[in-house]
């Protein structure tokens, strides 16, 4: 290997370990819950089974209103999302804001029972959830998810740099010695890494979306202009400063898409019933939830985001006329909107059923045993007291070439580039502080 090369390889081995030492902890955490929440759905119906799940009859169900009444007397509040059951075994959700905060109660569609009650949003596999987006820890947390996942695409990318064959045959794809030794360790940290490094440049990527800055921008453009339809193209409604996040689990894409309002107040709301049955004349696929008018100009909407993409949909109905507003589909969104919608739904496990969920999950197992093998390795190699920083090149101008490469990503993604500056500076102090230790 010429003394460039071995630079370069330095250089990027170097950069690879700064990476690594930063996103291993989160990469975990991330692996751990993200490979939960991926079976969401049948690990909620099995934790909550006594609650969320009734006996399927024969007789016919009680009215949707009456659903909802039936859990507004057992917890006195204002209901502002009703869900009806998704199957014959499902029992219908109605979610209110009590005094102590916000409820999902759960009700027989056959007895009008309540069910159960759990805090809206507060199951186990919400926990998971928030625990994966660090969204229990405050905005700052939501900025290192950011940053993790930017440096998470920089670690396999100079991780592949580092696997290249370059004319070696052992450790390429298979694995040497035995787990007291530390090729055996490196071989394996290679070799899984060359398997699962796609998933994570996918996971990362596509993961994007939820960020704080990048994904902020990406949403506003994804979304633009109200649903990206000028007025009178497809809807000429009056529309209101609230968003359809606000009160509904929505697309992502679609988050900060407005409300139309209802036009007249004058007339009686068309109720719960109405709306519901509306919602199914309109083909709304089951597992649909409907967000109740938060005042006098708001509207019915009925939502559904279900694994099958082309089955997204959500519709506004005025709440007096029951006249729809605007009726969105997958097929509506722009290719932007399409595509960041396709990632996540993949990313989440649910684009192809379980294939998606089981490919996914061995990813992330593999994920857990990348960074696993990578800290053994690292334990085996530094010396003593010491942190073990790779050796850096012997050329300090062949920096320059590999900085560059990485500028270019941080120009993508702004908050990734600010830490990537940091680590710059600490990687200099580093370098001032091992020459000023070497011998004369």
């Amino acid at each position: 290997m010429s003394n460039k090369t071995n630079d370069i390889y330095r250089t990027v081995w170097r950069w690879h370990f700064y990476a690594g030492l930063i996103v291993i902890p989160f990469l975990i955490s991330l692996a751990v819950t993200g490979g939960l929440y991926l079976f969401k759905d049948e690990i909620g119906q099995w934790v909550n089974a006594d609650i969320v799940r009734v006996e399927a009859q024969t007789s016919p169900t009680v009215s949707p209103q009456q659903q909802l009444s039936a859990a507004l007397s057992a917890h006195s509040g204002e209901a502002f999302r009703y869900v009806p059951p998704a199957s014959p075994v499902h029992a219908a959700e109605v979610d209110i804001t009590t005094e102590s905060g916000r409820q999902a109660v759960f009700v027989d569609p056959y007895s009008g029972d309540v069910t159960g009650t759990l805090p809206y949003r507060g199951s186990f596999m919400w926990v998971v959830r928030y625990l994966h987006s660090l969204n229990y820890f405050g905005e700052t947390a939501s900025l290192i998810i950011e940053i993790v996942a930017g440096w998470t695409i920089l670690l396999v990318l100079t991780g592949l740099y580092l696997w290249w064959p370059r004319g070696r045959r052992g450790g390429v794809m298979s694995v040497r010695g035995k787990p007291g030794k530390r090729v055996f360790w490196r071989d394996l940290h290679a070799v899984t890494g060359v398997f699962v490094g796609g998933f994570i440049l996918f996971l990362a990527i596509t993961g994007m979306p939820w960020s704080t800055v990048w994904g902020s921008k990406v949403n506003e453009l994804a979304n633009g202009h109200n649903f990206g339809y000028p007025d009178g193209v497809r809807v000429n409604v009056p529309m209101s400063d609230a968003r359809l996040a606000e009160n509904a689990e929505t697309a992502w894409s679609l988050e900060q898409a407005q409300l139309p309002t209802s036009a007249d107040s004058t007339s009686p709301s068309i109720g719960l019933d109405r709306a519901v049955a509306t919602f199914d004349s309109l083909g709304l696929a089951p597992g649909y939830a409907v967000s109740l008018p938060s005042g006098p100009d708001g509207v019915y909407t009925g939502s559904i985001y279900p694994d099958d993409l082309s089955r997204q949909r959500v519709v506004h109905l005025d709440q007096y006329s029951g006249e729809p507003l605007l009726d969105m589909r997958y097929a509506d969104y722009g290719p932007l909107g399409r595509g960041l919608e396709w990632g996540i739904n993949v990313h989440m496990g649910q684009q192809y059923g379980l294939a998606n969920q089981l490919i996914l999950a061995l990813a992330c197992a593999g994920i857990v045993l990348l960074c696993v093998s990578s800290g053994v390795m690292w334990w085996k190699r530094r010396p003593a007291g010491r942190m073990g920083v790779p050796p850096e090149p012997s050329d300090p101008r062949r920096l320059r070439g590999v900085l560059a490469l990485l500028a270019i990503g941080g120009v993508i993604f702004p908050l990734v580039g600010a830490s990537m500056i940091v680590m710059a500076v600490v990687d200099g102090l580093v370098r001032r502080r091992g020459m000023q230790r070497a011998p004369a």
